[in-house]
């Protein structure tokens, strides 16, 4: 017997859905300039993709909202001080933390809003699962997206990031679903990898 007929989707956020209206290193450059530090946004948006791709999961497993908050914002400060290549102060960290989550700092692809609805209209289950924080909600909320969604997983409150199948694993279970009923739709190896290890079915959107 192959697998069942598909009943939900696993959507990867980031580069799948929604994007950056500016990118990181513009951002940083502009933020940091304030604070007096002088840095090349081309050259941040050359570095960073190493520097987030080295990095330690996003993870942090068994922790309650407060000390999770204040695991995110140390994560994504040693990342800001990665790409800067410099220490800087707790208030720029704060800054650039609370910049990105700002619904209007980030866009969804044209197609997104239609496809999620027509997506439901046929009955689907649709979870969004990313390698990101609690700010995710707040993004989703404000792009308008999260009326089409069953349930979120993201990686800091799941206490595993993809390539792990973990978060897609939990995001069955919210769903109710089996391996066999569902695609996961994302961007990177990172993606196709949990997918794999899940045995979930996967497809590659490749944005410019």
């Amino acid at each position: 017997m192959g697998p069942r007929p598909v009943a939900g989707l696993l959507l990867d956020a980031m580069g799948t859905l929604i994007g950056l209206r500016q990118s990181v290193g513009s951002t940083y450059a502009a933020l940091a300039e304030r604070h007096g530090i002088q840095v090349d946004a081309a050259a941040i948006d050359r570095v960073f993709p190493q520097v987030y791709g080295a990095a330690p999961p996003l993870a942090f497993p068994g922790l309650g909202s407060e000390e999770l908050a204040a695991a995110e914002l140390a994560w994504w400060g040693d990342r800001i001080e990665e790409a800067l290549g410099q220490p800087v102060s707790g208030e720029l960290k704060r800054e650039l933390f609370e910049h990105f989550g700002e619904p209007e700092q980030w866009r969804t692809y044209p197609e997104v809003a239609s496809q999620l609805e027509k997506w439901k209209g046929r009955g689907l289950k649709l979870a969004v699962v990313s390698n990101f924080d609690q700010r995710l909600h707040r993004l989703l909320e404000g792009l308008g997206l999260s009326q089409w969604l069953d349930a979120v997983v993201i990686s800091s409150a799941a206490g595993a990031a993809k390539p792990d199948p973990a978060p897609l694993q939990q995001a069955l279970n919210l769903l109710e679903l089996a391996a066999d009923q569902v695609w996961h739709v994302g961007d990177s190896a990172a993606d196709q990898a949990a997918a794999a290890a899940a045995g979930i079915r996967c497809v590659l959107v490749k944005r410019p």
